[in-house]
């Protein structure tokens, strides 16, 4: 069955299931979504073996040319541990896998500031299991996990290093002649660039509840810190640092990534609606997004399927503990079906994607990874769930996907 046959198949499914949404229910979702997901998170910021939880570990190809999964896990391998929330072992689904994890410690700096310090569980490739890595406050994971861009606790960081995945060592250090703050690598993975800051994108000021009078730390959102950003060549580690002027749309970390195409860069903005982006040229300049990315979201990971044929966009819908979120035409904006699902966070092939989905069970927002189809109801766990925490303390873990 091709795309097409499912997209239909789901759309008749869907009319004979459920009621159309009313006008405005989507923002209203939405809406409350995020607001839901800021209460929670404490910094800004995607089979029958499953079923079981046995997971395939990644082997060591006995040398550092090629560490890579792809050799003992195919496109249509999934390694799962519902079990295991946080995970311990490899989760992975077709061309995706979490090769890392995070959580955040809000750590006071004074009385009224804070800093959210990350600590990275990095994927150990020979054993298939994620071990604790606290040298690093920032991890960029490239294609083919065979490295991953770091920076030192302190940010933002002088310098770049770039850390071999196999022996967890530091290949080389790239210096900067600007404080670094967030990485993200090219698709192809032979550029990276590097956003630059003037203070650490991380921080928390104390802000009053008022519902209970008791005051909290709350992400430091009105921080115009960013200055600009660098395009590195990953060989040579050559690049030039471009000025782009900070401005109202800029709420603390706004990290620059890489378009589909490798060919410009965007970042979210803040505007009348949640998700949106700004697209730049390699000069710094303002330019239109591409006609594939211009309906994406810049708060769903997934966004282009490998094929580029569909986009993965946000939250629609949540019926009786469920979710659903929208696929659409990436040339049009219009939607073409629903897929299970809060929170698309990546692909694992041209009908199947990585989300975060809610516990049906309980009332509060609780979310596991699971696997989703285009086409069906049904939802295979990855992991185990994450907890809710409403106290702006250490964080609950945050996934890293990269493609292998």
């Amino acid at each position: 069955m091709n795309v097409e046959e499912l997209v239909r198949d789901a759309l008749r499914e869907q009319a004979a299931q459920q009621q159309p949404a009313p006008a405005g229910f989507a923002d209203r979702v939405l809406g409350a979504r995020r607001r839901r997901r800021t209460r929670r998170l404490a910094s800004v910021a995607v089979a029958t073996a499953a079923v079981v939880g046995v997971g395939v570990p990644l082997l060591d190809s006995g040398g550092r040319k090629d560490v890579r999964p792809s050799g003992v896990l195919d496109s249509r391998d999934v390694s799962a541990h519902p079990d295991q929330g946080p995970p311990r072992e490899l989760i992975a689904a077709g061309r995706s896998v979490l090769a890392a994890y995070y959580t955040v410690k809000v750590v006071p700096q004074s009385a009224g500031l804070a800093i959210g310090e990350r600590t990275y569980r990095l994927l150990n490739q020979r054993t298939g299991r994620y071990e604790k890595d606290d040298r690093w406050s920032f991890v960029a994971v490239a294609p083919g996990l065979r490295t991953a861009a770091v920076l030192e606790r302190r940010m933002p960081a002088a310098r770049i290093g770039l850390l071999d995945l196999a022996t967890g060592e530091v290949e080389r250090w790239i210096p900067v002649s600007h404080g670094v703050g967030g990485l993200a690598f090219s698709p192809d993975g032979r550029r990276l660039v590097a956003t630059t800051y003037t203070d650490n994108p991380d921080g928390f000021e104390k802000a009053m509840d008022t519902r209970t009078g008791r005051s909290h730390w709350v992400p430091r959102f009105q921080s115009l810190s960013r200055t600009g950003f660098e395009i590195l060549d990953v060989a040579s580690g050559r690049g030039t640092w471009v000025a782009v002027p900070p401005g109202r749309e800029f709420l603390g970390r706004e990290d620059f990534a890489f378009g589909r195409a490798g060919d410009l860069l965007y970042a979210r903005i803040v505007g009348p609606r949640d998700g949106m982006q700004q697209f730049y040229d390699f000069a710094g300049r303002k330019v239109p997004a591409p006609a594939n990315e211009a309906h994406l979201r810049s708060d769903v990971g997934a966004r282009l399927s490998p094929d580029g044929r569909l986009a993965a966009w946000g939250l629609v819908a949540e019926p009786h503990h469920t979710s659903y979120s929208s696929i659409r035409d990436p040339l049009t904006g219009k939607e073409l079906t629903r897929v299970r699902g809060s929170h698309l966070l990546a692909w694992a092939d041209d009908k199947r994607l990585i989300a975060w989905e809610r516990d049906p069970d309980v009332e509060r927002y609780r979310p596991r990874l699971v696997l989703v189809t285009i086409g069906s109801t049904k939802v295979v766990p990855l992991s185990g769930f994450q907890e809710p925490n409403d106290g702006y303390g250490d964080r609950d873990w945050e996934p890293v996907f990269a493609d292998r």
